[in-house]
């Protein structure tokens, strides 16, 4: 028996974690930032990978062995709840594959691992509302945040920054509509009506429910103050880049903002498990290349497009990647 945790992003903590401003004007995107986030596994992208979209609709890359190929849709890590976008060229693919994989989105906690997890979620919930541990300043900052998300004061119950850091960024996602779940969840469902076998992997992380609590002060603190520089500024940046996505602007679509997966990276265990995701993800599309025919898959751009990424994995054994720009 298990019971299903649903997860946000690459996240493995559940839950202990106005008017819309105008777009903001996006940087470009650093294929090779000049200083890499510690320990963020997709800050470098793979450059000759980050192509500009010549078909209508988002970008498509193809991993191919001469007898198979698959059509690898790269999705973004944040978008509007059900945006829409150009589904032609994926309903044509669609048609006749062999197998549809998916990016996981639930983890399963086993029943054994249940107890630890929910130990761990009593021992970050203690300790009254987190704002009485903030500076004045930084408080009345993050009262005004929380407020404006329609939450009170105990419901970030935590003497702990980085849970009250993911929570922040969880209520925040919520408020604004927005969710790491699309297209994928569309995208499954529309695999389900076609009957098209699906492949989605799930993960027992009961385990590592507790990691957080061994995160350095200094990290979970940094987490918090990033989230709630990305609360006060708003969504703009994420609705610009998922309308990029939409149209098949490659770089413009990665210029996301990432703030849930960069603090999710501080947890301890949080790279060793991001490592076996894209490993697991590059198996299963190898996987797909040993039937005849075709297959999709769909992959969260970062990790498809990152240095060590599914991509990079799969050029590595000698498979043959063509760009968006190739098609």
């Amino acid at each position: 028996m298990s019971m299903r945790l649903r997860l946000a992003g690459l996240a493995f903590v559940v839950a202990v974690t106005g008017p819309a401003m105008a777009p903001p004007v996006l940087a470009q995107v650093p294929l090779t930032p000049a200083q890499p986030v510690p320990g963020d596994p997709d800050a470098v992208l793979v450059e000759e990978l980050v192509v500009m979209g010549r078909l209508p609709g988002p970008a498509w890359w193809t991993v191919s062995n001469g007898a198979t190929t698959v059509y690898v849709l790269g999705s973004p890590s944040l978008a509007p709840k059900r945006m829409e976008w150009d589904r032609a060229i994926f309903d044509r693919r669609l048609t006749g594959a062999n197998v549809v994989i998916l990016p996981f989105q639930d983890v399963k906690v086993t029943v054994t691992g249940a107890l630890g997890a929910a130990i761990s979620f009593m021992r970050l919930r203690g300790g009254g509302p987190f704002e009485a541990t903030l500076d004045p300043q930084t408080k009345t900052r993050f009262v005004a945040a929380r407020t404006g998300l329609g939450q009170a004061a105990d419901h970030y119950g935590t003497r702990n920054p980085l849970a009250a850091g993911l929570r922040l960024a969880t209520d925040y996602r919520d408020n604004k509509n927005l969710t790491n779940a699309d297209p994928t969840k569309l995208i499954k469902l529309l695999a389900g009506r076609a009957k098209v076998p699906i492949v989605q992997r799930s993960y027992n992380l009961g385990p590592l429910m507790g990691a957080i609590l061994r995160t350095p002060p200094a990290a979970g603190r940094a987490c918090f103050d990033e989230v709630l520089a990305q609360v006060e500024a708003g969504p703009g940046v994420t609705r610009a880049a998922a309308k990029a996505w939409a149209q098949g602007d490659v770089r413009g679509a990665l210029d996301n903002e990432r703030t849930y997966e960069r603090c999710i990276a501080m947890v301890p265990g949080a790279q060793t498990f991001d490592a076996r995701v894209k490993a697991d993800m590059a198996a299963d599309i190898e996987r797909a290349l040993k039937t005849p025919g075709h297959a999709l898959a769909v992959v969260p751009l970062r990790p498809l497009l990152a240095q060590g990424g599914v991509l990079d994995q799969l050029r590595a054994k000698g498979y043959t990647v063509k760009t968006p720009g190739e098609e």
